[in-house]
């Protein structure tokens, strides 16, 4: 075969269906083969970004491998932000880009650059193939290596001359390589020490994180099964959400910066804390010497990296989240006995910080707020097989709030680089996906601007998503910081001339619509959901809403700011220089 042909050959026997990408120079070989083929759908994107994140949409809502396709130079470069947000968020992603024939790396020729050297700290391993011969096994060998042990991005770099080249075809190896063999099986003897530590517990809390959902639905099971055998309260973190019902009885809401009272409460109070699959962000644990000062600290997570990284663990378990509550789930039932009467005042407790309702907030008959739209778009569309995605800022936080989740893999969000951008294209790729799926991007109209062009491949491709943008007219995140940290100086987060969203989607080819009173929302998001073409929703909401609760920068879980409290004075008060310089 040419190198051209493996390509397309290694990503049929790794059952790629889809894959996302823009075509160049130094990848026209390749192109020329999936054009003679049907197996693999080429999605033609407007943007290699766009690219990036539309296969991790596709990644986060399957399971599998996202796969895009990009040329050298500015298309190596272009896909460094997806690839960086893929890596913190863990998220299979396989990308392949073309590069100048080998005779001319390092002549500065034309749209060459260094892409293994730009895309090593950005993935987890990365390759330039300069034999063909090898082609077709470092492909495979990219898949295994982005969709095992902690989940991430891979590059593989391809010369244009092994494109062309000749050699021959090595079909997918089934023993992994020795060099790479995650520890995906906990230590018995620590899983044993974790058991008899909770069982112990008389404050507990269970902190889930996005590795519960990446080790796979049967995990998400498990999880509910341990809740259901111990009775203990459970909160999780931003790219966690629906691991664990939010429907469920022991759910406390997400927790962290924007995270509810009783989640934090409970975090800061607890006397053993089971971590599964989170990595203790700092959006999580605030001030890091005041956190959760009290506690036994249980963490399970795949990646060795992440242990006693930023959190000292008293008991850590190296391994696959799934395999590892299968034995702590089993070892429960063989010798731990659930008191549940012994956390009767524990959970006492939980409701006194319920009753606070950290997510109230001041409803308006005159205008829309974010909320109260989040709330009446959850509602309308909770019988609904739905999707959905976000942008970054205010919008993002009121979503993962007033938007609930009972299954996993149906919320993606850029968490730990948090893109603005992300969300239109990841609900290209989920659509994709999902064809018949109902596919929402809970978008800002800042954010949803900077991959706006994404809306012509939802066209071409007859991807029905919907753009349900909070327009404030603002960066609204920046906004409230600056109106909390910095004198109420709003340096560039205004946005004068904004687009007019209906004519735009129309512009496209697309469906528009506006929204600017409460009662006229209910039937505008009912038009959204029943046209089956793209929409972009403009919902006129409150400009200057701030979202809270908040725990401000430098404080701890207890030093939280509701609703009720958040006057500036009482927010100037809360920061003090330290958090300012946090900032």
């Amino acid at each position: 075969m040419t190198g051209a042909e493996m390509v397309v050959q290694a990503l049929k026997d790794n059952g790629v269906e889809h894959i996302f990408g823009y075509p160049g120079g130094a990848v026209l070989p390749i192109y020329d083969e999936l054009f003679q083929q049907e197996d693999v759908q080429h999605i033609l994107v407007r943007h290699e970004q766009g690219a990036g994140h539309a296969a991790e949409g596709y990644a986060r809502s399957t399971g599998k491998a996202g796969v895009m396709l990009v040329t050298s130079g500015p298309g190596a470069t272009n896909a460094v932000t997806p690839l960086q947000d893929a890596l913190m968020d863990s998220i299979p992603l396989v990308c392949i880009t073309g590069q100048v024939p080998t005779s001319l790396i390092g002549s500065d020729a034309f749209q060459e650059c260094d892409t293994v050297g730009i895309t090593r700290p950005c993935t987890k391993h990365n390759w330039l193939v300069k034999d063909v011969n090898e082609l077709a096994s470092i492909i495979h060998e990219a898949f295994h290596v982005a969709t095992t042990g902690r989940p991430g991005p891979v590059v593989v770099d391809v010369p244009k001359d092994v494109q062309f080249a000749r050699g021959v075809y090595t079909p997918p190896q089934t023993a992994p390589r020795t060099s790479y063999q995650p520890k995906v099986q906990g230590d018995l003897d620590k899983i044993k020490e974790a058991v008899a530590l909770l069982a112990s517990a008389r404050q507990p809390v269970i902190y889930t994180g996005g590795g519960v959902v990446n080790s796979g639905p049967e995990a998400s099971h498990l999880l509910r099964e341990l809740v259901d055998l111990t009775g203990f309260p459970i909160t999780s973190t931003l790219m966690g959400l629906g691991a664990y019902p939010a429907s469920g009885r022991n759910w406390l809401g997400m927790l962290g910066m924007h995270g509810t009272y009783e989640a934090n409460m409970a975090m800061h109070d607890c006397d053993v804390m089971l971590c599964i699959g989170a990595r203790f962000d700092d959006r999580i644990t605030g001030r890091i010497n005041a956190f959760s000062p009290n506690s036994k600290k249980i963490h399970i997570d795949i990646d060795p990296s992440s242990i006693n990284k930023n959190v000292r663990a008293d008991v850590p378990i190296i391994g696959d989240v799934g395999r590892v509550l299968e034995d702590l789930v089993r070892l429960w039932r063989a010798t731990a006995k659930a008191d549940k009467k012994a956390l009767h005042p524990w959970w006492e407790q939980i409701a006194r910080w319920r009753a606070r309702d950290s997510l109230a907030y001041r409803n308006s008959n005159d205008v829309i707020m974010p909320q109260y739209a989040i709330q009446r778009l959850y509602e309308l569309t909770r019988d609904k097989d739905v999707y959905v995605t976000t942008e970054v800022g205010q919008h993002q936080m009121w979503a993962a709030q007033h938007f609930h989740f009972d299954k996993p893999n149906r919320w993606m969000t850029s968490g730990g680089l948090g893109t603005m951008g992300y969300g239109l294209p990841a609900a290209l790729g989920v659509q994709i996906a999902h064809p018949d799926a109902l596919v929402i991007d809970i978008a800002g109209d800042a954010s949803v601007q900077m991959t706006m062009q994404e809306m012509s491949c939802a066209v071409q491709y007859d991807a029905p998503i919907k753009i349900f943008i909070l327009n404030n007219q603002y960066m609204g995140m920046v906004r409230q910081w600056q109106q909390l940290l910095h004198g109420n100086r709003l340096s560039h987060s205004y946005t004068e001339a904004m687009p007019d969203f209906v004519l735009m989607a129309q512009a496209f080819g697309a469906h528009g619509i506006r929204c600017e009173k409460p009662g006229d929302l209910d039937d505008a998001i009912k038009e959204m959901i029943d046209v089956r073409k793209p929409v972009l929703f403009d919902c006129r909401v409150a400009n200057l809403a701030n979202c809270f609760p908040m725990i401000p920068s430098g404080k701890a879980h207890n030093e939280m700011l509701l609703p009720d409290e958040a006057t500036d004075e009482a927010v100037a008060n809360a920061i003090d220089a330290k958090g300012r310089e946090l900032v």
